[in-house]
């Protein structure tokens, strides 16, 4: 008999790691796809400016209120997800983005372009905090430093394949092409998605799994306790630590959304390039966003021992630098530009924000704490795009000022994760 209950504990354990894995790997796959129904507008945005009639100020605009709408789905989506079922949440997610794509195609002007637009940030919102709670359910703290990393890949990914099929969709056909044959890949994915995955082991006929430090089950064991109504809004937002960090996602996103949302009317306008020889510089940005998150989390997990501040830190100071860089370096030194770009971004991508949210809240609040986290981001990342685009309009395009404005913030994000030290 002990013989056996061995063999079923073996078993077991194999069972919920292929599973782990698999909803990992799924949703990682998935997520590739996601940047196509969301930030489609920004390689496309020339074209759209100039079909349109849009000025730098509607343009900033559109912008914020897209990412303001995705702020306002990130407070409530990680939430309801937690009560009414991660995978429901992001398929329905998926169809209705892509839906909200189509709409705004057939926009004639700001108003009928930017209404639609709006209500997709929202609808596409679903997309994410619900991910990041199925995710934590599966994965422990010691090894869930690097799936986000892979989460981060994905992002990273889904940057740079919707630079790619969407900026060149938007080039050969326009930009309402764009907006209405690449995000059905989105629909199709989050239908795959529903199918191959399940929000908790139970699901699968497995046992959760258990934390192994003390603090981490301390953390645990409060957060069980504290997930009627909106008490875990409450208690995340009475904890410092989370609400710093909240800022520091916030401010990472002044820059990460700054720089794909301003660099590529910067070389368009200020070097003189087309779309296609502006795409092919401002690829960097994805480059490095794809390519730097692996890494920071096999560093924060096997080398930091779990602690996500150090790489939030170094992040902020190195791409800091990039951007001082890039304030003083003339619009037409295109190679060293993308280099700077390429730096900056992969810098970003060190960061651990994501990781350091959920830790500090546990698996049974970490919808919520994702979403809550996310929409700071969106909140400071609108607030940049409006920010800039008046100081564009005002200022007679003061491109250093922007990018010295942006190596501010990420010190400032510097100083205050060093504080945090978790």
């Amino acid at each position: 008999m002990a013989i056996e209950t061995a063999e079923d504990a073996i078993s077991s354990a194999r069972m919920f790691s292929r599973w782990k894995s698999r909803v990992l790997l799924s949703y990682s796959a998935f997520y590739v796809l996601v940047y196509m129904s969301r930030f489609n507008h920004w390689p496309s945005g020339p074209l759209i400016a100039d079909d349109l009639g849009f000025s730098h100020l509607e343009l900033g605009l559109m912008n914020a209120l897209l990412l303001w709408g995705f702020g306002a789905g990130d407070l409530v989506h990680g939430r309801l997800a937690e009560a009414y079922g991660m995978r429901l949440w992001l398929l329905l997610g998926s169809l209705g983005t892509a839906a909200l794509n189509v709409v705004t195609s057939f926009a004639d002007s700001f108003w009928t372009f930017v209404l639609p637009w709006t209500l997709n940030g929202f609808v596409n919102a679903m997309l994410w905090s619900p991910g990041i709670s199925m995710i934590t359910q599966w994965w422990q703290r010691s090894q869930r430093g690097r799936a986000m990393g892979l989460i981060g890949v994905a992002a990273g990914g889904a940057m740079l394949l919707m630079w790619v099929v969407s900026g060149w969709t938007a080039s050969e056909f326009g930009w309402r092409a764009a907006f209405r044959y690449p995000p059905l890949a989105v629909a199709v994915g989050g239908v795959a998605l529903f199918l191959m995955t399940r929000d908790r082991p139970a699901d699968a006929g497995l046992s959760d799994y258990e934390e192994a430090d003390s603090r981490t089950a301390a953390i645990e064991r409060r957060s069980a306790s504290s997930l009627n109504g909106l008490a875990p809004y409450r208690r995340l937002m009475s904890d410092w630590r989370f609400v710093a960090a909240s800022h520091v996602k916030g401010m990472e996103n002044v820059v990460r959304y700054g720089l794909t949302t301003w660099t590529p009317l910067y070389y368009f306008e200020q070097a003189g390039l087309t779309l296609e020889s502006t795409i092919a510089v401002t690829i960097a940005l994805p480059a490095g966003y794809l390519t730097a998150p692996l890494a920071s989390g096999y560093i924060s997990d096997r080398l930091l021992g779990g602690r996500r501040s150090p790489m939030v830190t170094v992040s902020a100071l190195i791409s800091a630098a990039a951007l001082i860089a890039i304030a003083f370096v003339p619009a037409t030194s295109l190679a060293l530009g993308a280099g700077l770009l390429f730096t900056g971004a992969f810098a970003m991508s060190l960061s651990m924000s994501g990781a350091l949210a959920v830790d500090l809240a546990g698996r049974h609040m970490a919808g919520t704490a994702s979403g809550v986290l996310d929409a700071h981001g969106y909140l400071y990342a609108g607030a940049q795009a409006l920010v800039f685009s008046v100081v564009l309009n005002v200022a007679g395009s003061p491109w250093p000022i922007v990018f010295l404005s942006m190596a501010g913030v990420r010190l400032l994000s510097a100083a205050i994760a060093w504080r945090v030290r978790y």
